[in-house]
């Protein structure tokens, strides 16, 4: 994330300034517009597809009393409704970088570069953390994490629960809005690709999971990576409150590396193994049924090379941590010495000043007197 500077002047209307400055307060004017539209009947029905979950299934349970469940799948009408809760995750963005984060950056004095990292890291925290905890508590009431089988089992999952749904419809408006926001806190140009890199890589698995009906599979993987990540993030955050604690670095290496074995083992099980045995097999696009060689290797080619992609990433990360370490270990032992030296070179002065006093002719004429 950029610096972005306040000035007391006022930019032109309309012009890049001047919507960099007052995006949240536009964007929030454009999400009132359709809050509004739920006030008319003409309107009411146009504004329901962006605010609302659509696709609405009733479900009667059997039993002597028969409740009904209301499930949803997914189809175009959520482009909608991720385009509103785009909406939504700016306005949000905007409330903690200047409620939060900027009031942190003017006590702290950090530089330039720790300022980026340190509003990168303050607003992905807030995120992963959210996501996180909301994502558990779907794992829990869905009991998906006491039965791994139903990982698999009943495939395709075309229906899911309202929170399951309206979950993918959030996480898929948050990566979305990591776009515009480029624009909106001036990103270095060198950081664009790096951060373009992973806002892809976030929406083609999420959008990935949610169209070919591995919902929970998707939740799952989700949240197990959303809590490695909180993990760095934060201590990150801790790092640069002081640099002496570097512990959750440690903590979030080893837990970054079990991450990448349990997600490859939870993704060769469902859809290596899982699907592969499943007696529902083919290819049926209006049924959501996708359980065919050639989606099941693709999704594992995609799951794969993605972890070996931030495995690279990791072992470069620690590489170049610890060439850094060794390189102020070097430069300590370095110092030592000079130090040492220096103090030896004052003393030897010392001394060679006072044997040449003694040697001089004054005092070799006081002795032989």
């Amino acid at each position: 994330m950029g610096i972005r500077k306040k000035t007391t002047k006022n930019p032109p209307v309309l012009s890049h300034e001047f919507v960099i400055q007052n995006h949240a307060d536009i964007v929030s004017c454009v999400a009132m517009v359709f809050l509004l539209g739920l006030m008319f009947e003409v309107t009411s029905k146009f504004a329901v597809l962006f605010i609302t979950v659509q696709y609405n299934v009733t479900i009667s349970t059997n039993g002597p009393e028969e409740t009904p469940l209301n499930h949803f799948h997914h189809g175009i009408k959520d482009l909608a409704t991720t385009f509103f809760y785009m909406l939504v995750a700016i306005i949000m963005h905007a409330i903690i970088q200047e409620y939060v984060l900027d009031k942190i950056n003017r006590k702290k004095h950090f530089s330039k570069t720790k300022h980026s990292k340190f509003n990168e890291s303050g607003q992905l925290s807030a995120f992963y953390l959210f996501s996180f905890g909301w994502g558990a508590s779907i794992l829990l009431s869905e009991n998906l994490l006491s039965n791994p089988v139903t990982l698999w089992e009943g495939y395709p999952h075309t229906l899911m629960p309202f929170q399951m749904k309206f979950y993918f419809i959030c996480q898929l408006g948050y990566w979305l809005h990591a776009l515009p926001e480029l624009y909106f806190q001036k990103t270095k140009k060198e950081d664009i690709p790096r951060q373009l890199v992973y806002i892809f890589l976030y929406l083609v698995h999420i959008a990935g999971a949610y169209i070919l009906n591995l919902n929970r599979l998707g939740l799952v993987l989700l949240v197990l990576h959303y809590f490695v990540e909180l993990l760095f993030h934060v201590s990150r955050l801790i790092y640069f409150s002081n640099e002496n604690r570097q512990t959750g670095f440690t903590i979030w290496a080893v837990l970054f590396v079990l991450g990448r074995l349990l997600t490859l083992s939870l993704s060769v099980l469902t859809v290596g193994f899982g699907l592969a045995t499943s007696e529902n097999q083919g290819f049926d696009l209006a049924a959501g049924n996708f359980n065919i060689i050639f989606v099941r290797m693709n999704v594992l080619a995609a799951i794969c090379l993605t972890q070996a992609f931030m495995m690279w990433k990791f072992i470069n990360f620690q590489l170049r941590r610890w060439r850094e370490h060794a390189q102020a270990q070097t430069l300590k032992k370095k110092q030592v010495p000079t130090k040492s030296k220096s103090k030896k070179d004052k003393a030897n002065g010392v001394n060679g000043v006072n044997s040449h006093a003694a040697d001089s002719p004054r005092a070799r004429k006081e002795k032989s007197s």
